[in-house]
């Protein structure tokens, strides 16, 4: 299923997101800034200089690229960043350098995948009391231990 998200380049470098494949559920980011060097163990917002008109009752949602993570240890610092569908200001990447080394990311390098999401807003409702369940408040691995 296919939505229409606009997009602003803020920027001449931006560079719009792009599908790896047709069935690719995250659509790579990329830097739109000069090259940029990340000391170990340290995080930089990278601009993407772009901005999105996200339909309403959808989030994008800011994973690590499995590669980029992998080969070079850089993630985005909060592990999972969302941009609500009312933000209108340049999406950004807070890239954390996990390795030992000093990372370089080239201007137009892929930084980051966006899913696109529909979201649920819940009404919450106090209560005194909640369903019991097998599980109950068992929780942090309490499933696969006996």
């Amino acid at each position: 299923m296919k939505y229409n998200v606009k997009i602003k380049k803020m920027n001449e470098n931006a560079t719009i997101p792009t599908y790896g494949s047709p069935y690719s559920a995250g659509a790579d980011l990329y830097s739109a800034m000069d090259d940029v060097t990340i000391a170990p163990h340290t995080t930089m917002l990278i601009k993407t200089g772009l901005a999105l008109e996200l339909p309403i009752g959808f989030a994008g949602l800011i994973y690590a690229r499995s590669g980029l993570a992998t080969k070079r240890g850089l993630a985005p610092a909060n592990k999972v960043g969302v941009i609500d569908c009312d933000y209108r200001g340049e999406v950004m990447v807070a890239l954390h350098n996990h390795s030992e080394t000093e990372q370089t990311v080239a201007k137009g390098e892929r930084i980051a995948q966006l899913v696109i999401t529909p979201y649920i807003v819940a009404d919450f409702e106090e209560a005194d009391e909640l369903s019991e369940t097998v599980r109950g408040e068992g929780g942090f691995g309490s499933t696969g231990t006996k």
